[in-house]
């Protein structure tokens, strides 16, 4: 996806089933990070994110949304989402977390067998109006994710955001995935045009069949006519999925 970065600003998304959160008063700023291993050293660099990043987030008011690794044991990176209160906030968090004298100590300790981590990629991201306040964020334990990204035609993001709003998170839902965030890129440079959202499936043979049932339906058939009638073209050039399994120290399960 490549290094990005942005600002961003969102809805609050994680809270207990019994709690009614308040949004408008929780605006969030999210952060997706993406961390690439070594090869073959994948569980060390986990292992460093379970004990030592974790209650250095907490202790700097960073909100773990979640943490994932693909399920294929080939790709060896993990995914975090990070939320912060504002863009204020995430700039102090950032300087305080990297300059932690525990977290410069750890990183040291943690490679004892060689440098854990190629590179790391962050995207700043702002959640569409049709995300956040409508998805619950829980789920059955032992539930895959799916994270996709969609690069519009040029100029077309708009009429894809439509077509998401008005009829295909509905749909997703008719075929049993849930929907969980949906955001865009902004403030990248260069300017970038993307849709990036979650899912979660019961299993990702469960995600896969639930996809065939969907671009097969005719109402979506019609509803993709009609949408690319209008715009005067495919909304799309390119669809990116990646499958993912929560790691045992994710809030996000």
């Amino acid at each position: 996806m490549g290094m990005v970065y942005a600002f961003f600003l969102c809805f609050s998304s994680l809270f207990s089933a019994n709690e009614k959160p308040n949004f408008e008063k929780e605006p969030r700023y999210y952060e997706l990070q993406i961390h690439y291993a070594e090869p073959g050293r994948l569980k060390y660099l986990q292992n460093r994110y379970r004990r030592i990043a974790m209650p250095l987030y907490r202790k700097h008011n960073i909100q773990v949304e979640g943490c994932w690794s693909p399920t294929d044991p080939k790709d060896e990176r993990i995914f975090s989402v990070l939320s912060y209160y504002n863009q204020a906030a995430w700039l102090r968090a950032t300087k305080d977390f990297l300059r932690d004298p525990r977290w410069k100590k750890g990183i040291i300790e943690s490679e004892t067998v060689g440098k854990l981590e190629t590179r790391t990629e962050k995207l700043f991201l702002s959640c569409t109006d049709f995300s956040g306040l409508k998805f619950p964020k829980f789920g059955t334990k032992g539930r895959v994710f799916e994270l996709r990204t969609y690069t519009p035609t040029p100029g077309k993001l708009p009429n894809l955001l439509e077509r998401f709003r008005n009829h295909t998170v509905k749909l997703f839902e008719k075929y049993g995935m849930t929907n969980l965030w949906y955001w865009t890129v902004v403030d990248a440079y260069p300017p970038q045009e993307t849709l990036v959202y979650l899912l979660s499936h019961p299993s990702q043979e469960a995600g896969l069949k639930a996809f065939t049932d969907f671009r097969n339906d005719p109402e979506w058939i019609k509803v993709r006519k009609d949408s690319e009638d209008k715009a005067g073209g495919t909304l799309t050039v390119k669809v990116e999925s990646l499958y993912m399994k929560p790691l045992d120290f994710s809030p996000m399960k």
